[in-house]
């Protein structure tokens, strides 16, 4: 095999593949539907957020290791591996919908003339693999072609924000895969990682994406529910979570408590573990605490504000820092923010927002409205509003001279959903400051 590779889908995921794998030296074709991402792609533009995405496009545009195409055909002809990383967003029931994962199976059944690896990885429930196969394998019967292919599972674990460091530094590779051949060709073909390749079984792999994501999004409800806890007894959640984080068994990592977890991949993947759990008939009780205890803490600067001012919000004007569901991404999917924006709009409220780099995100989810107003920078959200909120950990945010801020809002009232002030300091300084769980702030 000469190793070209194929990428079906120009999403977060399927795009970081598609550049890291180009950067490693393979010839990478990208295939998508979308003639406008395509024309983007092909000038070097890139549809999405991600840090060292344009430049390192450029680079391997420049160089002939990249190109993109909507036709399907010439995706499948040029690709040894062929990666199907198409969206599968959540259903209405809350199981994965993997139109579009059966769609790009269809089209290679349809159009392969020659052997390949089939990589699965979009994040799929556990027994997809066998169906793309079967799918593949019945299309072509049909045309009366026998070619040979495998139908591996390689599912991705990037942090938006440092994904492509995630993947040309990966801490591992989880390969799936029924065959010892096809394990050996995936092994071969990220050996320039130099990563540690864990390999299994296909249903096995996909199992353990879902696994992964499902026990850090548990991390995260179980110290907002500490620090819900720690708000009752007059403790301070960052203390304990410093206690915490030092036990060499349970480490520091998903434990800050805030206003929840957003994204693209959590609140989809538990949502979507909890209907393979109900599909087998288990309890799944863990799973579902976990998604209800993050849908409540979404809602919780909402609560509090509207408990402040004893309901009267209509009329009030809100500086909102932060769109993106975490920093280093233009990603709202799922976002805390929407959640907030939503509820504050019912009570009549006029938000005034400011995000570094997910504005344009916005303006498209949410159009023009007018009591929703896209800022030019922080200091102009400020201006004329009656209290700021704060839901996203931009460290432009964490440098902001608290000066201005209480110089600018009608009054010295903060929301901070992240915890990004100290609130000794912030008690000190005159601010009306409620925070999650910290011991000086407001609850």
């Amino acid at each position: 095999m000469k190793n070209s590779i194929t990428v079906f889908g120009t999403g977060y995921v399927g795009l970081v593949t598609g550049i890291c794998l180009a950067e490693l030296g393979y010839k990478v074709c990208c295939v998508d539907v979308v003639p406008q991402k395509i024309a983007m792609l092909k000038e070097g533009k890139s549809p999405i957020y991600e840090r060292g995405m344009d430049e390192m496009l450029k680079n391997n545009i420049a160089a002939g290791r990249i190109v993109f195409t909507t036709d399907a055909l010439e995706g499948i002809k040029h690709g040894d591996f062929i990666f199907i990383a198409v969206g599968t967003p959540s259903a209405a029931d809350g199981s994965a919908d993997l139109r579009y994962v059966f769609e790009v199976a269809e089209s290679i059944g349809e159009n392969l003339d020659h052997d390949a690896i089939i990589v699965n990885k979009s994040t799929v429930p556990v027994g997809t693999g066998d169906k793309v196969r079967a799918i593949i394998s019945k299309a072509l019967e049909k045309r009366n072609i026998k070619v040979t292919f495998d139908v591996v599972s390689n599912p991705e674990f990037l942090k938006q924000g440092d994904a492509i460091q995630d993947f040309m530094q990966s801490d591992r590779i989880i390969v799936g895969a029924n065959s010892e051949e096809a394990l050996n060709k995936m092994r071969e073909l990220y050996k320039p990682l130099n990563a540690n390749i864990v390999t299994m079984d296909i249903r096995s792999a996909e199992l353990s994406k879902y696994a992964a994501n499902t026990f850090l999004a548990s991390r995260i409800s179980f110290m907002n529910d500490i620090a819900i806890l720690a708000e009752k007894l007059g403790a301070d959640v960052e203390a304990i979570r410093q206690g915490v984080a030092t036990d060499p068994r349970i480490g520091p990592h998903f434990l800050l408590a805030g206003c929840g977890y957003g994204g693209s991949c959590f609140p989809k993947d538990v949502k979507a573990l909890i209907k393979m759990v109900e599909e087998q008939s288990l309890d799944g009780k863990l799973f579902r605490a976990i998604e209800n205890i993050n849908d409540k803490q979404k809602e919780l600067l909402f609560r509090r504000l509207e408990k402040h001012f004893k309901g009267d919000l209509k009329g009030k004007v809100v500086a909102l820092w932060g769109l993106a569901f975490k920093p280093h991404t233009d990603d709202m999917r799922d976002a805390p923010s929407r959640t907030l924006l939503e509820l504050l709009w019912q009570k009549g409220v006029k938000v005034q927002a400011y995000d570094p780099v997910a504005m344009q995100e916005a303006q498209r989810i949410y159009g023009d409205r007018p009591d929703f107003i896209l800022c030019k920078d922080a200091a102009s959200a400020l201006q004329n509003a009656d209290l700021l909120m704060i839901v996203t950990e931009w460290d432009e945010f964490r440098k902001f001279d608290l000066d201005i801020i209480k110089k600018a809002l009608k009054n010295s009232l903060i929301f901070d959903g992240r915890n990004i002030y100290d609130p000794e300091k912030m008690q000190k300084l005159g601010f009306d400051y409620y925070c999650i769980g910290r011991r000086f702030g407001r609850v």
